[in-house]
């Protein structure tokens, strides 16, 4: 297995190679997930990299944020300058940013960040199609899980192995974005995960923070599983952190043994909240999982000084040479230097003059081919044969081996020859002039009533699930009907998926919302529309292309844009937006439910029934939803409402989704009215969202 260790800047980058680290993982400019570290300047980059190949460490660039038509031009010099420096993978969010990739870098490769949500086989499946090499791993998935999917997978996978955990998908969080403009998506979440909470009024707590992961025990099991990648979390962490916890990884994989107490008590002090958890991995989740760090948490300063001091003192990295010289009357002294990698350079020097006195000897060559200090180099092995009665001067014999380690230096951080194309021009497409036709989605069929469509709806979505005990026949002349996939499901739940989409079919839905890539295949199998939904973050005109090419005839786009930027999105499919209801800020595996009540209601009655909400420390409530497979989906706590700004409707939707969750028919009705401009309806706690003010 390759262990990936983090780099938030060069002393970071560093101590992670230097303690042992097979690859590392950095970014530079804006558009990489960490955009709060300090991260690489381009120039510092570029040398980072030579510094890496040179050890044999590979480079991954982290280009995994949402990007806008206008920043996709910048975003194309960066894959440009990655495949140009040799980087050894780009790692991605954003649909439109992967097919720019694909176009103007075809020979770069390309690792599906965990911000694209990949949760299944066919999630991983669909990344090879899409041309990715790599799938980056859920946090949310159990051994036996990750061991399914790496079972004959197409494509290499990785895992996230040590570090923090997020309480949502990675991916679907925009708990950030709409409390306080700083998006996850765009690299710049506020982890309000780590907050104090009351979940239904009770006594304030921390049911969103958890613990960090900790595999240290299992690697041995990821291996023999198939996981390709091992990745350490961390790029906002201290290089003294990186170098403990990096080294002891390395140490375990190298000797292929468990962690001793002392080690595990290092990882501790090195960074926890109050333990770790292996909840996910045991597929136990539960409250055991939770954890909070102490502001005022003492620094293990003796355990970081030997850190750094270990990987500033010297360089551990070293490359092992084999040398093989030839001396010979009036020809240049020849050189040959050999790396373990297959790199063999030959270099020519001085020309040996007669003896005076004593004759060079095959031994003080060698001796002195052995002196590659200060070099990233170690000698393993020296050959020499000298004719007799010449001289050669020790400068002209270090020089020479000078010469040859920096002709095998050139060697191996040598870029690979990499193809480069135009980028296509974006494609022509005008803002419909149709008006935008109002779209419904419900989260219960209690919603429904034949009020809610006193005024056209041009589709109305129902969860999967309520396909069974939903009668949508009295309103079929109405409206037409689709079913909105799980945002997260498991490669268990596709038979039971795929039988529910049939009984849909039969049962005269026409539609399918889909929320992931791992879903499209099966979407276009069912027969029915296909149509993109609010999980697959569309933030551009080439994610837009993208889909379409993929056979999704619609698109939702992310509510994290501006409405100038959904304006000025070429409209290659007919795009929708939610106008109105609570947003989804947070899908989580640990229910929120289950760990309050120790329910495990996995058909969403009992306690996943009631209504449920987080309080936070102003007195926000965020209302909590059960959803498919005992998971959570919590709602922001004000609810989004354009009914009387008619801007949403001057910039190019196809529909204007009003997502009903928390709401009653009556309401549910009311608002319909108030959007098609009868009534005078307005939520109680209202908020425009993120169309005016945007994200950074």
């Amino acid at each position: 297995m390759e262990l990936l260790a983090p780099a938030g800047h060069w002393e970071a980058m560093a101590a992670a190679v230097q303690s042992g680290a097979g690859a590392v993982y950095m970014g530079f400019g804006d558009f990489n997930a960490r955009r709060g570290a300090k991260n690489f300047t381009p120039e510092e980059f570029q040398r980072a990299v030579d510094y890496c190949h040179l050890r044999g460490v590979k480079v991954y660039l982290t280009l995994n944020t949402l990007l806008t038509d206008r920043e996709l031009p910048a975003a194309e010099e960066h894959l440009r300058l990655a495949s140009r420096w040799g980087v050894d993978g780009v790692i991605v969010q954003d649909w439109g940013l992967l097919a720019l990739a694909r176009e103007v870098t075809p020979d770069l490769p390309l690792h599906a960040s965990t911000q694209m949500t990949i949760h299944t086989r066919s999630g991983v499946e669909a990344c090879a199609r899409a041309g990715m090499r790599c799938a980056v791993l859920a946090r949310e998935l159990s051994k036996d899980e990750i061991a399914a999917i790496c079972k004959d997978s197409p494509i290499n996978i990785e895992i996230f192995a040590h570090g923090a955990l997020c309480m949502c998908y990675s991916g679907q969080c925009a708990m950030s974005a709409l409390i306080g403009g700083r998006s996850g998506n765009r690299g710049k979440c506020a982890q309000p995960c780590r907050l104090p909470y009351a979940m239904d009024g009770g006594k304030p707590g921390h049911p969103l923070s958890l613990k960090d992961a900790c595999l240290a025990e299992h690697l041995r099991e990821c291996e023999d599983m198939g996981v390709g990648i091992l990745k350490l979390e961390g790029r906002m962490k201290r290089p003294e952190y990186v170098a403990v916890v990096t080294g002891i990884y390395a140490r375990l994989l190298r000797e292929r043994r468990a962690p001793t107490e002392a080690e595990r008590g290092a990882l501790e002090a090195a960074f926890s909240r109050n333990g770790f958890t292996e909840g996910y991995w045991q597929g136990k989740t539960g409250p055991a999982m939770f954890g909070t760090r102490p502001e005022n948490a003492a620094e293990p300063k003796e355990l970081f000084a030997a850190a750094r001091a270990a990987y500033e003192k010297e360089d551990r990295r070293l490359v092992d040479v084999s040398f093989s010289c030839t001396i010979t009357p009036d020809a240049p002294a020849s050189l040959t230097a050999s790396d373990a990698d297959g790199h063999t350079v030959t270099v020519a020097g001085a020309v040996p003059e007669a003896a005076r006195n004593r004759s060079l000897t095959a031994g003080e060559v060698e001796d002195r081919l052995q002196k590659t200090g200060g070099t990233a180099f170690r000698c393993a092995a020296a050959q020499a044969e000298v004719a007799d009665g010449l001289r050669l001067s020790a400068a002209d014999l270090n020089a020479l081996r000078r010469e040859a380690l920096e002709a095998l230096t050139a060697v191996r951080i040598a870029p690979p020859e990499r193809r480069e194309a135009p980028a296509s021009p974006l494609p022509q497409a005008e803002n419909p002039a149709a008006p935008t036709a109002l779209t419904v989605s419900l989260f219960h069929p209690d919603q429904l009533s034949p009020d809610l469509f006193s005024a056209p709806v041009a589709w109305t979505s129902l969860p999967l699930q309520h396909v069974a005990g939903t009668d949508i026949a009295p309103y079929g002349d109405k409206t037409r009907f689709a079913v909105e996939l799980p945002r997260i499901w498991r490669d268990g739940d596709e038979a039971e998926i795929r039988r529910l989409l049939s009984l849909a079919r039969d049962r005269g839905f026409a539609g399918v919302q889909v929320h992931n890539i791992g879903q499209i295949q099966l979407a276009l199998e069912s027969g029915l529309i296909p149509r993109g939904d609010l999980g697959l973050n569309v933030f551009n005109t080439r994610a837009l292309q993208c889909l379409k090419e993929w056979g999704l005839q619609s698109a939702c786009l992310s509510f994290e844009l501006r409405l100038e930027q959904i304006r000025d999105l070429r409209k290659v499919l007919p795009c929708e937006a939610v106008v109105y209801g609570r947003l989804p800020v947070m899908i989580t595996e640990n229910c929120l439910i289950s760990n309050q009540y120790g329910c495990k209601s996995h058909d969403l009655q009992g306690p996943c029934a009631a209504p449920h909400a987080l309080t936070d420390r102003r007195g926000e409530r965020f209302p909590v939803l059960g959803v498919w497979g005992c998971r959570s989906e919590i709602e922001n706590a004000k609810t989004l409402f354009l009914g009387d700004k008619p801007a949403y409707r001057q910039v190019g939707l196809a529909f204007a989704r009003l997502r009903f969750t928390t709401e009653d028919a009556a309401e549910c009705a009311a608002v319909l009215r108030r959007y098609a401009g009868e009534g005078d309806f307005a939520p109680p706690d209202l908020t425009r969202g993120l169309y005016y003010r945007g994200v950074d």
